[in-house]
């Protein structure tokens, strides 16, 4: 067998249910691979999971796009590269309380929006509230990563962005009213998040390993559109208690199981998309246009 580590990006949530699937019905082992979930409580959240991939911690690990590109353009250069994408479509959103009085993003000037300071997330909200006709003098502030979430409900931060099929099906047994805020809706074209990373030099190394990882994730992401019942009860396994208490599963994976996609998409990244964001980060001046350039994911772990 094969071992491989996964960097979580969060505590087990639907976003992670075809990987937890796929280990609990065996779909790894069948193809060779022993993989080892890696949450990021075990260490508190001190190491995110493209720092656990850079420091040889994990295999594989679960992040935004703009990991790729961090890893790449680094200092000590890491040649990451996206092999899966989660979701087809952008579930994210910036959120404010109803109770409050930020009805659009140009209302978030002068408020406080709690960040979780990964690159460049407060320079996307500043340019959705430009965008939407406001000044972008947004206040930031960086709580823990386990307390962002809380300072929205809180009371001591206005916004923060939250991923719609979790977060936004936890405020609902709460009773807690949320306006949502989608980059789309306000001309930012927003790439793919979260997605599987995993080393150039790795892949290489041991390219059937990896291809077996990725054909057997899209295996259980499937099965959890064909047998939500099923790929619920192995979710129930996994999220934490707090977890449990407020966030309806059959609903947050109704939310998602269309974002997944079919037999042909599941975990493809359409390299037009891709390109749209890149382009959108030079054109903003958030990155230099050698990212244009750059190898920074691969369907062929797919193939």
């Amino acid at each position: 067998m094969t071992t491989l580590k996964l960097a979580l990006d969060w505590t087990p949530n639907v976003n992670h249910i075809g990987f937890l699937i796929a280990k609990e019905l065996g779909f790894y082992s069948d193809k060779g691979i022993d993989v080892q979930i890696v949450s990021p409580r075990d260490d508190n959240y001190q190491l995110t999971p493209g720092k656990k991939l850079e420091l040889d911690r994990a295999d594989l690990a679960i992040a935004p796009f703009e990991t790729v590109i961090s890893l790449n353009n680094k200092g000590n250069k890491v040649n990451a590269r996206a092999v899966y994408a989660i979701l087809q479509e952008d579930l994210s959103c910036i959120v404010a309380l109803q109770s409050s009085d930020i009805a659009a993003p140009k209302d978030l000037d002068g408020k406080v929006y709690s960040s979780y300071n990964a690159r460049y997330e407060d320079a996307i909200v500043q340019q959705m509230v430009f965008n939407d006709g406001g000044t972008g003098s947004v206040v930031f502030s960086y709580p823990d990563k386990l307390e962002i979430w809380n300072s929205l409900l809180n009371g001591t931060a206005d916004a923060t962005w939250i991923f719609d099929n979790w977060e936004g099906v936890d405020v609902k047994l709460k009773d807690v009213a949320i306006n949502k805020f989608r980059m789309a809706d306000y001309g930012i074209p927003y790439g793919y998040s979260p997605v599987v990373l995993a080393k150039k030099e790795q892949i290489e190394q041991d390219h059937e390993s990896f291809s077996n990882f990725v054909k057997a994730t899209k295996k259980g992401f499937l099965l959890a559109k064909a047998q939500p019942e099923q790929a619920i009860e192995i979710l129930r396994k996994y999220v934490v208690p707090y977890d449990l208490q407020y966030i309806d599963l059959r609903e947050s994976l109704a939310r998602t199981v269309g974002y997944f996609g079919d037999e042909q998409s599941c975990g493809f990244m359409k390299p037009e998309r891709v390109t749209a964001f890149l382009n959108w980060l030079v054109e903003s001046k958030l990155e230099h246009t050698i990212i244009l350039e750059q190898e920074l994911f691969t369907n062929d772990l797919l193939q």
